[in-house]
């Protein structure tokens, strides 16, 4: 009974460092993924600049507070819903650039944003991430 016993505690000790390293590996694979899918998101797709009337500005979120803010591009497109004004969404990633646009808000603006493969929940809403603003005149 006591060979049984041991062969027995064998075979456990053999299951439970196969399953440690199996979850180990899992768990490390996971993390590789979600570091290299974070990376890939914050490459930068395009960079650029908008010009249009500053509709709004506003911090937004229940656990993410982010800054966001639309963009009047004049004009009118066509959508599901009919014809509806050239409005562009954006987010500022910075809060000095933020407030800044507090200031131009009603204002004919120049905006130079950089768009992202895809936003993170704590960087913002939108793939567009305004970085500079300047009053046109």
């Amino acid at each position: 009974m006591s060979e049984f016993k041991q062969v027995v505690n064998e075979g456990l000790k053999k299951v439970g460092s196969w399953t440690k390293r199996f979850f180990l590996i899992l768990l490390l694979l996971a993390l590789a993924g979600a570091g290299g899918y974070i990376w890939v998101s914050s490459w930068t797709y395009s960079d650029g600049t908008r010009a249009g009337n500053l509709i709004k500005v506003s911090e937004k979120g229940v656990v993410f507070k982010t800054y966001e803010g639309q963009l009047n591009l004049g004009g009118f497109q066509q959508d599901v819903d009919g014809v509806t004004g050239n409005i562009w969404n954006f987010s500022v990633p910075d809060k000095e650039v933020y407030q800044q646009l507090q200031n131009l808000q009603g204002k004919q603006v120049k905006l130079y944003y950089k768009e992202r493969y895809k936003a993170m929940p704590w960087q913002g809403d939108t793939e567009y991430f305004v970085y500079k603003a300047e009053q046109i005149k």
